[in-house]
Parts: C-alpha cells; sequence; structure tokens
C-alpha cells in the first residue's frame, strides 16, 4: 500500500488537474491523504465530490498552523509503507509511482528524490528544471548549503516518518528536514528523469527567490541543531532499548 500526504490551502483552481493526474497513478489499494487548513475558496465542494466519487481519498481537517503542520497532520493519518508528498497545483506523469517504487526496492533506501520540469500556470515550459535549479544532489551540506529537497519530488519509507516526527516548531521547511534526517538513517536516490510538471504562479509557498542573509543564516542554524538534537535522542533511545534486551 502506498499513500500520497497532501497539505491544502484555498486550491480551487489547480486542485481538479493535480488529483486527476495523482489517481492516474494510483492502485486501487493507495490512498491521498489530503490535509485541508482551509477550502473557503469554494473548494470545499470540489474537494468532498472527489472523495466521494473515489474511496481512496480521505479528506481531513488540518490543524491551521501553515503548512510544515498541515503536512505533518496528512503523515499522521497516512496508511502505506511508502509516503508520497504532493503540492496542490503540480500534475504528475503517469509512470511517477512505478518510478519511486523500483528505487525503493533496495531496503536501504530512505527517502527518493526526482526531477521536475518547472512549468508556468498553463503548464508551458520554462526551460529549466527542479535539478537544473537547485543543483541537486544527496550529501548533507551541499543540502544544507543550498537545498535539493523539494517536497512535491519527493517520497518517504514510512519507518524513516517515525524518527523524522515530530517536526519541531522552528523548522520552517519540511522537506529539507526530511532529506537530511533521512541521510542520517540511510540512502537517499535522486532519480534525474523529471516526474511532475512543477507548476509556477503567484500564489506558490515556495519561492524561487532567497530571504535576506540574516533570516536564511538562522534557518540554517536552528536546522543543524533540531537535526543534531534528534540524532541525539534516536543514540539514547537506541541505547535503552540495547540495554532492555541485554538485561538478564
Amino acid at each position: 500500500m502506498k499513500s500520497v500526504a497532501m497539505a491544502y490551502y484555498n486550491g480551487a483552481k489547480y486542485i481538479d488537474e493535480q488529483i486527476r493526474s495523482i489517481l492516474a497513478n494510483m492502485e486501487d489499494t493507495d490512498e491521498l491523504i489530503i490535509s485541508v487548513d482551509d477550502a473557503s475558496d469554494g473548494s470545499e465542494t470540489i474537494l468532498q465530490n472527489w472523495a466521494q466519487n473515489d474511496p481512496r481519498i480521505r479528506i481531513i481537517k488540518g490543524p491551521g498552523k501553515g503548512v510544515v503542520k498541515n503536512f505533518e497532520n496528512a503523515f499522521r493519518h497516512c496508511r502505506g509503507d511508502i509516503i508520497f508528498l504532493s503540492d496542490q497545483d503540480d500534475v504528475w506523469k503517469k509512470n511517477k509511482m512505478i518510478k519511486i517504487q523500483q528505487a525503493f526496492e533496495d531496503p536501504k533506501v530512505m527517502a527518493v528524490v526526482h526531477d521536475a520540469q518547472i512549468v508556468d500556470e498553463k503548464l508551458s515550459s520554462l526551460n529549466e528544471t527542479t535539478f537544473e535549479w537547485r543543483d541537486s544532489k544527496a550529501g548533507f551540506w551541499k543540502n544544507m548549503k543550498k537545498n535539493s529537497y523539494i517536497g512535491c519530488c519527493m517520497a518517504v519509507r514510512r519507518s524513516a516518518l517515525k524518527r523524522i516526527l515530530p517536526i519541531p516548531d522552528n523548522i520552517w521547511i519540511h522537506d529539507q528536514w526530511i532529506g537530511l534526517l533521512a541521510e542520517q538513517l540511510g540512502k537517499v536516490v535522486f532519480i534525474e528523469e523529471p516526474l511532475i510538471y512543477y507548476r509556477r504562479h503567484g500564489g506558490n509557498v515556495t519561492e524561487l527567490t532567497h530571504g535576506s542573509i540574516i533570516s536564511m543564516i538562522k534557518k540554517r542554524y536552528h536546522m543543524i541543531m533540531e537535526i543534531n538534537r534528534r540524532v541525539k535522542e534516536w543514540s539514547e533511545h537506541d541505547k535503552q532499548n540495547q540495554r532492555h534486551i541485554e538485561k538478564p
């Protein structure tokens, strides 16, 4: 079973096209979890119609605390062994799930990232891919400096999420957090093939520009500190479990 986790916020304009492209990738046993922070743009009816007509879709109420916590809420409702992250405004290519599943056949792989064709709101190519834009490749310090982990291009193993969640409140971006921790847990695979159309428009949460230098330094500082804290927690937890096992 595979799950798709979508964080939703007033996405009426593109959601039909996105849901249709996701369902075309899914098997009957898969699920699409849509965590809805707000659908006051008229999209509540759209979402409910989809859910009523396809049992693979589950609509859940979001926490209303921003995109990171909305994704975390979606993750917690997913039941699949592999969890695909999804935005509300892109379009998946039909071979996306199959290609990513193949990468997870290696049990050491904790997360997968694929390339994406950057397009405008009408799906016309902007002649660049996300891998070209972000110089995408694995590596902790590479991705701390310039993040390759774009959520809508990612999938993560459920067992990894058990260690990645909860996401600390001072972490501003869920995908970089997931990717960097996945590197600590095992392998991350980068697939060079564009598997979605990555739509850019005025309402995107992730922009193609950077914040101020001070803002970037603070965000990286919090990321490093929280990752170090989480890895230390894993180590302590594993040691306690080992002592419990060895106890006569």
